[in-house]
């Protein structure tokens, strides 16, 4: 169970964090969530969907990492494979929660940094990375957090606007992926969503012009382009299924 705490340089200041990779860190997931104010990392690299929020209707962008549910084809030997790590893994054990503090006229909502003490990359007897400084200032690690937490929390309002107006248009389409990898194994990808490339041709100069201008056809075209990652996902699960063929055969 999380057990978040407002980040503090005094009561955490031993706080340490394992920068290590594996599914006993977090990592064990085949789908994470993305934002906008990513997208073009992200598309160099990984398949970029969109599925449904049942949280409160819309849509919330994933970055697909492996076939299966708890299948991470990113990780290899405590390592990460890609030269970007998606903000939702970033973050690590940290989020972006919220304190009404006294502005000028009324109540502001400002944005503050929290720590799940539950969460696995926790670091215990002295290990990982350093949070905060000796003397109580922000270690580097910190601060490239911060900034990650920052595009996060840009994204989300940014999110909630593109998936509504990419819907409105009717480009939002359902997206099956039905993939065979050799003779004996295989995968369905359901639940998925994606942008249907003849909707989109078949806008015309208005509505391309108000999404240009609203600064969301960029991401729309990056979600296309990263669509060819698909194949170097399916290239490395066929490498792993032969090396673990050969390992069976060698036991």
């Amino acid at each position: 169970m999380a057990q978040y705490e407002l980040l503090d340089n005094v009561k955490h200041k031993d706080l340490r964090v394992d920068l290590r990779f594996g599914a006993g860190l977090g990592d064990g997931s085949g789908l994470v969530p993305a934002w906008p104010t990513e997208f073009a990392e992200l598309q160099r690299e990984y398949p970029i969907f969109l599925r449904e929020d049942g949280e409160g209707g819309g849509y919330q962008a994933a970055a697909l990492l492996g076939f299966d549910r708890d299948e991470n084809l990113f990780v290899r030997d405590d390592r990460w494979s890609a030269g970007y790590l998606p903000g939702a893994l970033a973050r690590g054990p940290f989020l972006i929660g919220f304190q009404e503090q006294a502005g000028a006229a009324r109540l502001e909502r400002t944005p503050v940094i929290h720590v799940d003490m539950a969460h696995p990359r926790v670091a215990r007897d002295g290990e990982g990375v350093a949070v905060f400084l000796p003397q109580g200032g922000q270690s580097p690690y910190l601060q490239h957090v911060t900034t990650v937490l920052t595009g996060i929390n840009d994204g989300v309002e940014a999110g909630h606007a593109m998936y509504a107006a990419l819907d409105a248009l009717g480009l939002v389409q359902p997206v099956d992926i039905e993939l065979k990898f050799d003779e004996h194994h295989g995968a369905k990808l359901t639940g998925l969503h994606g942008i249907d490339r003849d909707r989109l041709a078949g806008l015309d100069a208005a509505q391309l012009h108000g999404l240009h201008r609203a600064g969301w056809l960029e991401g729309v075209y990056l979600m296309l382009s990263s669509l060819h990652n698909l194949r170097r996902l399916i290239a490395e699960k066929q490498r792993r299924l032969r090396e673990q063929a050969a390992a069976e055969a060698a036991a």
